[in-house]
């Protein structure tokens, strides 16, 4: 099973983002990661899980750790009635970044995908570490 921790960060928000990824696949660790002028750190946090998935073979069976509570809930739950409801929040608004729910839900699908939510700035070594990635990509 591949593994793969994603974060996203911001610089203000909106502002300078960045977002990171570590993919490990059969003992090999790859770090891939880039950068936003204007963008937000939702954004951010979507765009991890999304340019990580697309290195990887498709059909694959993947675990992903993310520490964005609205990554993982949105992916997993929301996601289901946001495209039942022509994709409106329960309260009726446009869904914020839907085209990258969009390519998220694509790619979601093209997998076999275990979602996992891990608390952010604690003891997850990889996830610390995909942290300062995503915020040296900011900075850059």
């Amino acid at each position: 099973m591949i593994k793969i921790y994603t974060d996203g960060s911001c610089i203000g928000n909106p502002g300078r983002g960045g977002w990171a990824a570590i993919i490990l696949d059969n003992g090999k660790k790859t770090e891939v990661k880039g950068s936003k002028k204007d963008t937000t750190n939702n954004q951010m946090e979507l765009l991890a899980p999304i340019e990580a998935l697309k290195k990887i073979p498709k059909g694959s069976k993947v675990q992903i750790y993310t520490d964005s509570k609205y990554v993982k809930s949105g992916i997993t739950e929301w996601i289901h009635n946001w495209k039942k409801n022509g994709w409106k929040t329960a309260n009726k608004k446009e869904v914020r970044n839907k085209e990258l729910w969009t390519e998220l839900d694509l790619l979601n699908n093209e997998f076999e995908i275990k979602w996992s939510w891990i608390k952010g700035h604690s003891t997850d070594v990889l996830n610390n570490e995909v942290d300062l990635l995503a915020k040296e990509a900011a900075n850059s």
